[in-house]
């Protein structure tokens, strides 16, 4: 059954079409969050494995049977490639937009537009937004707190870095050890190997705090940041990256070697570059909060803010005065 968010009935209805990986589900969510205070939208949630969709759907754009309780949509969202034979067959829909996020493998002349990030290399486009990084939930901080308390996300090996438990180990040390009236929050993840967890793990105390993935909820990340003065990611994924940054949160990346030709490390690098977050060898400038902060990082709003200036969805406004008219479909 599809979870609307609590909107009246004039609003614009955006499906989210979801595979329910929690990386591909935080870009809708973010996404959609933006799109309902920007536009006043209704957000309806689908789950696409619980639809199946026969190839010749997909081909000749014929929608699969949906729930008679869903409203008609002005805009159909997919994030992963589960998503997209549903996505697909919804293209022709009367009154509906189509939207893609990440680089398909399927013509994107088959969509009304596409969010893609830089580092996939795509040729430029007016139906492409092209974002810096990966749309999030993360909403920028109206202030950074002044308590001494840092935050640590450690990630695992990824075919873009030469992973190295000694090496963020140490930089961990390091970081401890330098700062000694600080507090840190180390939060491990799903990647990260065994026995890097154990040594996190001997390495607790009244300053420091270890946290297991499971131990976290859907929103924790964003609480911790709030109570944050500054973050340390490890480069291995961007989601992750991208949402400290996005806090506003002074960030700096752990040091490790990126594997030649990786489109992720070059995404890293480039919001490196633009000055969204700084290097191990900043650590000084990070930690005294001097990293730049002169723009933000705020894929999520700047990605619904040309959804609307494309028309890929109508404002509130634009759909009472459809109604008025008697062409709600």
């Amino acid at each position: 059954m599809p979870k609307p968010s609590e909107q009246d009935s004039a609003a614009p209805v955006v499906w989210l079409l979801t595979d329910n990986k929690p990386g591909h589900r935080n870009q809708l969510k973010g996404l959609g969050n933006r799109l309902r205070v920007l536009a006043g939208a209704s957000l309806y949630w689908i789950d696409a494995a619980a639809i199946k969709v026969p190839i010749w759907r997909t081909l000749l754009a014929a929608a699969p049977p949906m729930d008679p309780e869903l409203p008609h949509p002005d805009l159909v969202i997919a994030a992963g490639s589960g998503t997209h034979r549903l996505l697909l067959s919804l293209r022709k829909f009367r009154g509906t937009r189509t939207l893609v996020i990440m680089k398909p493998g399927f013509p994107l002349s088959l969509v009304s537009g596409a969010l893609i990030p830089a580092h996939d290399r795509i040729q430029p486009d007016s139906r492409i937004f092209v974002t810096r990084g990966v749309v999030n939930t993360i909403t920028p901080l109206a202030k950074i707190t002044e308590k001494r308390e840092a935050l640590l996300l450690i990630g695992g090996p990824s075919p873009h870095f030469d992973w190295a438990d000694d090496v963020i180990l140490g930089q961990v040390s390091h970081l401890i050890g330098h700062y000694p009236d600080w507090r840190w929050t180390i939060s491990s993840s799903r990647r990260t190997p065994k026995a890097l967890q154990d040594r996190l793990d001997e390495i607790a105390g009244l300053r420091i705090t270890v946290v297991h993935p499971q131990q976290t909820h859907e929103d924790w990340l964003s609480h911790q940041l709030s109570a944050s003065r500054a973050a340390w990611v490890t480069p291995d994924s961007m989601s992750m990256v991208c949402e400290a940054a996005t806090s506003g949160v002074p960030t700096g990346l752990f040091e490790l070697s990126a594997r030649p030709g990786s489109r992720v490390a070059e995404g890293v690098d480039r919001l490196v570059r633009e000055g969204y977050i700084g290097q191990w060898r900043d650590h000084a400038s990070v930690m005294a909060g001097k990293v730049s902060q002169d723009h933000s990082l705020w894929e999520a709003d700047r990605a619904a803010r040309w959804v609307l200036e494309q028309g890929l969805l109508p404002r509130k406004d634009k759909v009472n005065q459809r109604q008025h008219k008697g062409t709600r479909h």
